[in-house]
């Protein structure tokens, strides 16, 4: 029977004036007690909240957005007296406000460079969540199958030196489909994105010519092609010029039922991006992370490992400015990792290896106010 009902049938009842007063009294009682534990009762807070009403605001990448919105709904029912605001807004401008401290958090797909962290004004944690994959997408009406790509055709069509969709280098690696005399669209986000950071690192990585002449970042000099902001703006770039290319990140193209090609991975084995893929990836990725957990996992080895994925990461100063955000925040992350995991693959997002999460587990334990640690009961 719930609380309301309880209190409906205490209400209503009657009888004799003494079990009258005794009601009364009782109700009185009753109601003093419904703060803590009677009718329409709220879920605590994070240990050491004190029971109020904590305001975190967070921004950055796009790509863990619908799984830190199911994060922040689950958890928000949880501890109703904190409140989560997250805005995707794209990688760059996420590590750009949280280095000036417009937000309690960031979040990024692309781990911030070594001139960046020096720019903040304290230690800014990496704190990975999850994996995800990067899928090359495309619009060729009436095409069956999946396009196969090599890395080296790739930097080619990006660099303008593929043209063209019968091109001798794509028919070779695709005689099974039937490639039209088209020109290729490029496209790529006009926004700073970690998607892009992590797809031009994987450029960077297969191909000498796209490291001297573009390089790696949230966002780069294109050499050619349109831009779209964010994974919608992208795809709907893609979507409304046939023989146009472009790439975004594979829980989008899935989700929103996008071609992608299948890319030749460093084994030498034409892989598609899958959850499985992008775990082969990660593999190894806990022996030889730094200290500081920032890692890149492209163009991986191993025979199943999908060549374009990467992890996400939340970015938090170790040393809080608020010792009850900090506390909501360091709570947070740690169910984060743990609970929160278990929704990954249900949206298409890898979950982290074990290994990672030991090693998380000790980042998220660092976060601290005036020097001393926000979850020291953590075991």
């Amino acid at each position: 029977m719930g609380s309301g009902t309880t209190c409906r049938m205490i209400l209503g009842k009657g009888g004799k004036d003494m079990f009258r007063k005794l009601s009364l009294v009782m109700l009185s009682a009753f109601l003093l007690l419904l703060p803590l534990s009677g009718c329409g009762r709220q879920a605590a807070g994070p240990p050491g909240s004190g029971g109020k009403t904590v305001l975190l605001n967070g921004a950055g990448a796009t790509f863990p957005y619908p799984l830190y919105s199911r994060w922040i709904d689950t958890y928000g029912q949880m501890h109703a007296n904190v409140k989560i605001n997250y805005q995707p807004i794209g990688s760059g401008a996420g590590i750009e406000q949280i280095t000036k401290k417009t937000i309690d958090f960031g979040g990024s797909d692309a781990p911030m460079s070594d001139a960046q962290l020096k720019a903040a004004p304290g230690e800014i944690l990496h704190i990975p969540t999850v994996l995800g994959a990067v899928a090359v997408t495309y619009n060729l009406p009436g095409l069956t199958g999946h396009l196969k790509l090599t890395s080296a055709v790739l930097a080619g069509i990006y660099l303008r030196e593929i043209k063209k969709w019968n091109d001798p280098r794509l028919t070779a690696l695709n005689p099974e489909l039937n490639l039209p005399d088209q020109n290729i669209l490029v496209v790529h986000r006009s926004d700073g994105s970690g998607t892009t950071n992590i797809f031009t690192d994987y450029l960077s990585r297969v191909s000498p010519q796209w490291r001297e002449r573009v390089g790696k970042g949230t966002a780069v000099n294109w050499p050619t092609g349109i831009g779209g902001k964010g994974n919608d703006g992208l795809s709907r770039q893609v979507q409304a010029n046939p023989g146009a290319i472009g790439y975004v990140e594979l829980s989008y193209a899935l989700l929103n039922n996008l071609p992608y090609a299948l890319l030749r991975n460093s084994a030498g084995r034409f892989v598609a991006p899958t959850l499985e893929s992008i775990t082969a990836a990660a593999a190894g990725a806990a022996a030889r992370m730094p200290s500081d957990l920032r890692v890149s996992i492209v163009d991986a080895p191993g025979e199943n490992a999908y060549p374009v994925a990467g992890f996400t990461y939340i970015l938090a100063y170790r040393e809080q400015a608020d010792p009850d955000k900090g506390r909501a925040l360091a709570d947070f992350l740690w169910w984060a990792v743990h609970d929160g995991e278990k929704m990954a693959r249900e949206l298409v997002y890898a979950p982290l290896p074990p290994e990672v999460v030991t090693r998380v587990e000790q980042k998220i334990k660092s976060i601290s106010w005036q020097d001393k640690p926000l979850l020291t009961a953590k075991e």
